[in-house]
Order: C-alpha cells, then structure tokens, then sequence
C-alpha cells in the first residue's frame, strides 16, 4: 500500500524548518519515502544549496525534486508572506519512480531539450504513467517540450509547474537530488502508480459554442459567419441577468476569455473539454478579437468569464467530481501566482478548498509561474490555473 506524508515550517532558521517539516512528514509516511518533493521560499535562498541534501538526509528519501516558489503550500495552507519549507514523502512499494533533469540547448535554427529519459511502459503487467515536471521560466521552453513530449507519448499526462518567486534569469532554483540547478527544469517519471488530475482553468462558460469560420495567427476573424463582437453582443441580449452581470464584469475587469474545445469528436463539451485562453483585444471597428492562443479555422469556441466566483465554482465542483469517483490519499497543488489572496480576498482558498473537498490528507506544492496539467487529454502549460494531483493508497 502507497503511504504518504506531507509536513511544512514557517520557521526562520532553515535548519529548525527543515526538521520540523521532515519530521511531520515522517509521521504520516511511515516508511523510507520513494520520493520526496521539495517547496522552499525565497527568504531561504542564503541557504538554497544545502537544503535538498539536508531533507534527503533526514527522510532517507530515494529521490527528490524540488523548487523555490513565491508563496509554498503545506496541508491546507499557502504561506504567501514570510519563510516557509515544504516537504511531501511518498513510499511506492508496487511502482517505480525514475528522476531526470533537463538542459536546454539552442542553435540559429532550433531549441534541443536534453537529458529526457525513456518513458516506456510501467512494471507489472502494464499500469498507469505519468510526469511530475518543475521548470525554470526563463531557461525552459515548456509549451516546446510539452508538443515535443505529446508527439513522442500522445496520452501519458504531465502535472507541475513553473519555478517562481525569483526576479529574473539566474534567481530561480530548482532540486534534483543533492544538485541545484538554475536553469532547465527537473521532474520524476512515475510508472505504475495511479494519479489523477484535476485542471481548475477557474473560468465558467457563458452562452453557446461557435465555431471559427474564418482567422489568421492569433486573430479571429469571424465566429458563425460573424465577427465576435457581434457575436458577443447577440449572447449578452440572450443572456439571463446572472450571466449579463459577469460578462459586464468581465470586460470591465479584463476576464474575458475564449475556451478551444481539445477534442472536437466529443459531441457534447462539458467543463474540463476546453483549453481557455485569454481574449487580448476587441477591435470596436471591425470587431474582429485577438487571442491568447493560435486561432484555427473549424475549431469550436466559447466564451467564458473569470473572478473570484467563478474560480471558487470551477475548482470545488471538479474536485468534487474527482472526490466522488475514488478516496485519494495525498495530493500536490500547482496553483497560479495570480490566485491566493491576490484573487479570493482570503488566504488559503485553494489548499483550504483540497482540504475541505477530498480531505484531510497530506498535501503539498507552490504558487507557479506557469502551471502544467492535461485538459481534453493533452498536456499544456496554463495561467491562473489550480492543476492538482490526486494520488491513490493503491
């Protein structure tokens, strides 16, 4: 049987943190950690190269990776203010755990990723695998080795997120092992344990779906034979007033989003079936609207709306559609630097919603730069996303 355990300090002396942390982990692990991940604040960074080693040394863990982030997760709290180390243990004794760490290398023509080892398949008659996957924003192309990635295992999902926290190249670290790293990123394969993902794109849809019928580059032309303001205008005649009252907040506030559908042979797409991305520009004259994304003919689009209430709906009702299927026994929270008090009023919401959904279990991660989860069945790096993973006793 999986064990886990996930400890955090807000002690100011690294030390003192990261025995606290290690030893709270422990208790709940039971068992030399397969694993262990790694979140540390920046007001540690004097102590950024020895840390790894001194929680490898403390938990016995095989593996470990690890990052620095602007605000760290423990449990059900995010520590957006002040020192904080974060320690997630897991014992794998049916599954395998392969750690990798990437470097980037660029010519005149092309951008190399390397260092990636062979997926493969998982032990044991087959069964489940994934990444767990950490990179640094300035170094590592993560749209580029995601498409790279899809092409080469279509179908073996990716969950992470972005270092964060530095103010600029060179100031990010990551964790591998005993190693610090400042560029490329790391990650584990996992082979043979069951993970599942939840991706809150904190956005609700709004009015009907409309397919691209004419676009160029990041520029949609016309949705149903009509430019998309048009279109736009005619839903908020139609919509009721709950719905009128956020698009009106929307483009007031800059919420305003298209979502792609990722497989158009679903007939019927539901939440979790679009990729959202934002909408950059409406041009009043023309009416045409620039987004976040390529804009590709015959693709099925629909507008969405972000806030506070919107992300709270998103991430509660997939978690409880997670929650409903099977009883996790941990999780790992990558949620956008734009969430947290910054977006809720409150502190805590998107640990405190893990917690309070498929809880209490031992749970862990940061506040991203950029965070990696599959929607529609592929991989992609997201903005203001909460990707979650949700890890099994078996």
């Amino acid at each position: 049987m999986n064990r886990f355990g996930a400890g955090c300090s807000t002690d100011a002396d690294l030390e003192v943190a990261v025995e606290q942390a290690c030893a709270e982990a422990l208790r709940g692990c039971g068992e030399r950690p397969s694993l262990a991940l790694l979140f540390v604040s920046h007001e540690h960074h004097a102590g950024f190269d020895r840390v790894a080693r001194l929680v490898r040394a403390r938990t016995g863990a095989f593996t470990l990776i690890g990052c620095g982030g602007d605000t760290i997760v423990g449990n059900g709290r995010e520590v957006e203010d002040g020192p904080c180390v974060a320690v997630w243990l897991a014992h794998f004794p049916e599954g395998e755990v392969e750690a990798f760490a990437l470097d980037v290398e660029q010519d005149d023509q092309s951008i190399h990723v390397r260092g990636f080892p062979g997926v493969g398949t998982a032990p044991q008659r087959g069964g489940p695998v994934s990444l767990l996957l950490l990179g640094e924003p300035y170094t590592f192309p993560a749209d580029l080795f995601l498409q790279q990635f899809e092409q080469r295992m279509p179908g073996v999902p990716v969950l992470g997120g972005m270092a964060s926290g530095g103010r600029g190249p060179g100031s990010n670290v990551l964790f591998h092992d005993d190693d610090v790293r400042k560029e490329g990123a790391v990650g584990v394969v996992l082979r043979g344990i069951r993970v599942r993902h939840v991706v809150s794109q904190g956005c609700r849809p709004v009015g009907r779906p409309f397919v691209i019928t004419k676009a160029h580059a990041n520029v949609v032309e016309e949705l149903a034979g009509k430019p998309p303001l048009a279109q736009l205008k005619a839903l908020f005649e139609e919509a009721d007033a709950d719905e009128k009252q956020l698009i009106e907040r929307a483009l007031r506030g800059g919420g305003l989003h298209v979502g792609t559908v990722v497989d158009e042979l679903i007939s019927q797409p539901a939440r979790g079936d679009f990729l959202v991305r934002n909408v950059v520009g409406l041009d009043p004259k023309s009416g045409v609207m620039q987004i976040g994304d390529h804009a590709r003919r015959g693709r099925t689009v629909r507008f969405h709306v972000r806030d506070a209430e919107s992300a709270d709906e998103d991430l509660k009702s997939l978690l409880g559609s997670a929650g409903a299927t099977r009883s996790a026994a941990a999780a790992l929270l990558f949620t956008c630097n734009g969430r947290g008090s910054r977006l809720f009023g409150v502190p805590d919401h998107d640990a405190a919603s893990v917690q309070q959904m498929i809880g209490p279990l031992p749970a862990a991660g940061f506040f991203a730069a950029g965070e990696i989860g599959p929607v529609g069945g592929r991989n992609f790096l997201h903005g203001f996303t909460a990707s979650v993973g949700l890890f099994d006793a078996e």
